[in-house]
């Protein structure tokens, strides 16, 4: 009789979100895991080694198998990725910054981790959007991640709109992204098109020496000057009634 593998488990290994000591906000459970595996499904193999030099320096580079997974990954390549698991070796899924699966590819890997009766771990780590919902001031019993606005103007204006009044009728904090580049631009647009007393939170560089926090209505943000060129960000608007 043939012998049963057991399955490996996939574990998401949360990274920093941004330069910054790993051990400043990751616990020792982070060192622990990528002490064991061997096996990795990244964003950018480059910062991921990067990283995993900089929590564990003792790890041998050399012994580490490393699959990348991103906008150019062909979805033929996913069931690859999670082959070693199904061969009884541990996995570690990690995004660029923050939090594997939360507003980030890894989504789908976990999905089919689910579906193969793979054991998915998650490990303690910073996410930006939970971080920024926290120090927002506002709605954290019903909040709403939206990911990014339209590129268009006209969409981006209607969609900002409907999250607006979305806030307001049901009492729920709306939170987006933008491309760090464009978010100087971005606040432009929200402090033109969101009425005066609708609130809005500004979070940026989290976790960062250079970390930025603040919530105010949107007549009171017209009066500062902030600059959010390529820092990222997190905007969070609540209008109340």
């Amino acid at each position: 009789m043939k012998p049963v593998t057991l399955k490996g488990k996939l574990y998401l290994i949360p990274t920093t979100l941004g330069e910054m000591n790993p051990h400043d906000v990751l616990p020792q459970t982070v060192k622990r895991a990528i002490d064991f595996i061997d096996d990795y499904i990244v964003e950018n193999e480059k910062t991921a080694r990067k990283f995993i030099k900089s929590i564990h320096p003792e790890k041998v580079q050399n012994s580490l198998r490393i699959s990348s997974l991103n906008k150019r990954t062909e979805v033929s390549e996913y069931n690859a990725m999670i082959a070693p698991c199904l061969n009884g070796l541990n996995i570690g899924l990690m995004s660029e910054a923050g939090c594997p699966g939360v507003a980030d590819p890894g989504a789908v890997i976990v999905k089919i981790a689910h579906e193969n009766g793979i054991q998915v771990i998650p490990l303690v780590g910073p996410s930006s959007i939970l971080l920024a919902m926290m120090g927002s001031g506002m709605n954290g019993q019903s909040f709403a991640f939206n990911g990014y606005l339209p590129i268009d103007k006209g969409d981006k204006k209607t969609a900002l709109k409907n999250f607006e009044n979305l806030s307001s009728s049901k009492n729920q904090s709306q939170i987006f992204i933008e491309t760090p580049y464009r978010n100087n631009k971005l606040l432009e647009d929200l402090l033109q098109i969101l009425q005066p007393n609708t609130h809005l939170c500004i979070a940026t560089d989290i976790t960062l020496p250079t970390e930025f926090i603040k919530t105010f209505r949107v007549a009171d943000w017209k009066k500062i000057k902030v600059d959010l060129h390529n820092r990222p960000t997190i905007f969070i608007i609540h209008k109340i009634m």
